[in-house]
């Protein structure tokens, strides 16, 4: 299954906490659009199989108007071949998302949105530099399934200092009663070159502890799934049926190009990206040229990543096609440092699959680690 990543590279506030590729200067988005769909047309021939995804991501992409978006669709449905029930999904922020501005989404190939809502609390929008409200939040939702998008994401935030498990609990809550289909769900990260990351070292703000993490991870798994959501990877909750089929090819190790200035794309072997400069990005593809870097995988990174991709998923690593793909020697390391966690229970071997237990997510990144083969 292939996909097309577009990563809109603009924000009209930039979070206290992201450090995503992102301009907060939009003065360059018509001339991006243009130099996107350029850059589409010259990489036609990278993916040849029917398009099953595509997603636009960010920065904001919310920030579009329906121009850009109708030249961007145009050149996709031009240049690739798009499957007719292909999954289309739309990053946005819920200040951007007017009643307006959804039915003109509903009019184009969109079928997912994904708002990045964080917290229904204005007290953590107003720490975490969002710019929008609480009722801003509810009032995307809603707008969105009046327009008929009956597959909804929510982003939302934990791990945030001060928060307690009543604030985390009423979170959960209220997005459980939006009847939304799908929520991520991410734990703080201090980023390089962020404002939460200065704000920490300069003693402005303390981390949450790591027992209190733990039990905030805890409430999210237990609420949700006591509310019908499977927890199918380690961040991603959905209903049956309702899984992003997009990020799920990328766990599943599938193709996909990616377009727009610091995007990233896979072929199975190499793995590319483009240069994380709007202008220098412009420049390149108005030269007709592409301004990239790409990178082989070897056979160590590629089983590491088989690995990684397969334990934070539901459906775990299926260990014959590890051993169909990287021989016995990589099988038998497997095995041999599986062992242990699997006596700890925080691994099984479910038939010929291996999947994480329920004690091992909580310390997933440890598990996983002991399973990477480093090489020398």
């Amino acid at each position: 299954m292939a996909g097309i990543y577009l990563h809109i590279p603009f924000c009209k506030l930039r979070c206290s906490y992201c450090n995503y590729f992102s301009s907060a200067n939009e003065s360059q988005i018509d001339t991006f659009v243009k130099c996107l769909c350029a850059e589409a047309q010259m990489r036609k021939n990278e993916i040849r199989e029917n398009i099953k995804t595509i997603y636009f991501g960010g920065g904001t992409p919310s920030r579009l108007q329906k121009t850009h978006f109708e030249q961007i669709f145009n050149t996709l449905f031009d240049v690739f071949s798009i499957n007719p029930d292909a999954e289309i999904t739309l990053e946005s922020n819920p200040d951007d998302l007017s009643q307006d501005y959804i039915e003109m989404l509903a009019a184009l190939p969109f079928n997912r949105l994904s708002i990045g809502i964080q917290s229904f609390d204005d007290r953590e929008l107003t720490f975490l530099n969002r710019r929008h409200t609480r009722q801003q939040a509810l009032d995307a939702v809603k707008h969105a399934q009046q327009a008929g998008f009956n597959n909804l994401n929510i982003d939302l935030m934990y791990g945030l200092p001060n928060q307690t498990h009543e604030m985390w609990q009423k979170n959960l809550q209220q997005a459980i009663e939006l009847n939304i289909q799908h929520i991520s769900a991410y734990h703080l990260a201090y980023e390089e070159e962020t404002e939460m990351l200065s704000l920490l070292e300069t003693g402005k703000i303390n981390p949450m502890n790591e027992q209190m993490s733990t039990e905030m991870f805890s409430i999210l798994i237990n609420t949700l799934a006591d509310n019908g959501f499977l927890h199918y990877e380690l961040s991603n909750f959905a209903l049956p049926n309702c899984f992003s089929q997009h990020n799920s090819s990328y766990w599943r190790g599938s193709t996909y190009i990616g377009l727009g200035a610091a995007a990233h794309s896979f072929d199975g072997d190499n793995r590319s990206w483009n240069v994380d400069s709007i202008p220098k990005y412009i420049e390149a593809i108005e030269s007709k040229t592409l301004n990239q870097t790409a990178e082989r995988l070897t056979i160590f990174e590629k089983y590491n990543e088989f690995i990684l991709t397969g334990l934070r998923t539901m459906w775990g690593v299926d260990l014959q096609t590890l051993k169909n793909k990287f021989g016995a020697t990589f099988y038998d390391f497997c095995l041999k440092n599986t062992q242990k966690h699997i006596d700890n229970h925080l691994l099984k071997i479910d038939g010929n699959v291996l999947k994480m237990l329920p004690k091992g997510v909580f310390i997933a990144d440890g598990v996983v680690s002991d399973l990477m083969w480093v090489a020398k």
